[in-house]
């Protein structure tokens, strides 16, 4: 039987090379420049252990959503260019500049921010964001014209340097999506018009990087699929050839030989039928595990699969091992990679009917994360 180390009651095991690996077998299949996108602290598998995971397997630059995450990367010794997309009404953009963030601009009111930060010789860098159909952030459809016009003058005399032009799909359906597409081509058309062809162009993330092979423009960004899961829901990680870098398990905190009809946990909404084991497992909901998965999700424990027993607690929960030999310190993993025979994450995002980016990214930090050898 597997134990945690000693003193060990919760954990993330983090693979990095497997990081690395998607990242490198995406980039070999797209044939293309990878942003790799570690906002929310690297999809919970942590920022900056990923982006060097993503680096070390050929990602060409870094994205996050908000400037903090990006300095939060840069004071970490990362000096590969990181794009931040997601600003404050009424941001500053000078200690962006002054660490040599990216900026995406979403608005001719951060255009002129970003030109602000801008010194006598050192020019902002940002990326235009322009509104395709998403209906969130970007530049509108109507201000294109205005914002590319001053862009392309701003680069003239020196004040920023537009590196590129990118958007995001909704991933709905591929008429969907590729109506999007030809919207973003007709952005670039305008913007060459007022004289900005940047080197890079982005609109596919890992859905469309993976499906839709015209949206690929030379440069896609990785988020999900960078850390082994499938952003499709009748594909899976094995058969896109990705490899789930995050397995959370907890170490056996007690066992309880019960009788017939014992209640279990807040409400009894779960009784035992017959005489049985109760195991109980020290994650709960404040460490991310979702309440909504109570009496739907399951775990792994000697080999063996057992269903969530009640419902999830702030800290725990419980399973019914019924006859099987389970004891205290022994590991239940909750889930991983299912090639090794961990539950798959997704089991866990229909039991809480939301989708496997949230099930990662919610891990809290009370979950102590290590890095291990495959």
């Amino acid at each position: 039987m597997t134990h945690l180390p000693a003193g060990t009651m919760r954990e993330g095991l983090i693979d990095t090379d497997a990081i690395a690996d998607n990242v490198r077998h995406v980039r070999r299949l797209t044939s293309s420049d990878v942003i790799a996108v570690v906002k929310a602290d690297g999809y919970g598998h942590g920022a900056v252990r990923s982006a060097r995971a993503a680096l070390a397997g050929g990602a060409n630059r870094l994205g996050v959503a908000d400037v903090g995450e990006a300095i939060a990367l840069r004071r970490a010794g990362i000096d590969m260019p990181i794009l931040a997309w997601l600003h404050a009404p009424g941001a500053s953009f000078t200690e962006a500049a002054a660490y040599g963030i990216e900026l995406g601009v979403s608005s001719f009111d951060q255009l002129v921010a970003a030109a602000a930060a801008a010194t006598a010789d050192q020019p902002v860098t940002v990326q235009l964001k322009v509104e395709t159909g998403l209906g969130r952030n970007g530049v509108a459809p109507d201000e294109w014209a205005k914002v590319f016009a001053e862009a392309a003058r701003l680069e003239r005399i020196g004040r920023l340097r537009v590196v590129g032009i990118f958007s995001h799909l909704s991933n709905t359906s591929e008429a969907d999506d590729r109506a999007a597409l030809a919207r973003f081509h007709g952005a670039l058309a305008l913007a060459a018009e007022h004289g900005l062809t940047p080197p890079l162009r982005h609109i596919a993330a890992s859905h469309a990087a993976l499906a839709l092979p015209e949206a690929r423009l030379g440069c896609v960004r990785l988020g999900i699929a960078m850390y082994g899961l499938s952003p499709f829901a009748d594909r899976t990680s094995a058969d896109l050839g990705l490899r789930p870098a995050m397995t959370l398990r907890a170490a056996v905190a007690a066992v309880r030989r019960v009788p017939a009809g014992q209640g279990v946990s807040y409400g009894y909404t779960y009784r035992t039928e017959g005489e049985t084991t109760l195991a109980l497992v020290p994650l709960g909901y404040g460490d991310g595990v979702p309440r909504a998965a109570s009496g739907g999700a399951a775990i792994r424990i000697g080999g063996a699969t057992f269903p969530v027993a009640g419902r999830i607690a702030m800290d725990q929960f419980v399973v019914d091992v019924g006859d099987h030999p389970v004891a205290v310190g022994d590991e239940a993993v909750l889930f991983g990679d299912p090639t090794l025979g961990a539950p798959p994450v997704e089991a866990w995002a229909e039991a809480a009917d939301t989708i496997n980016y949230e099930i990662v990214t919610r891990i809290g930090p009370r979950v102590p994360r290590r890095e291990v050898a495959p």
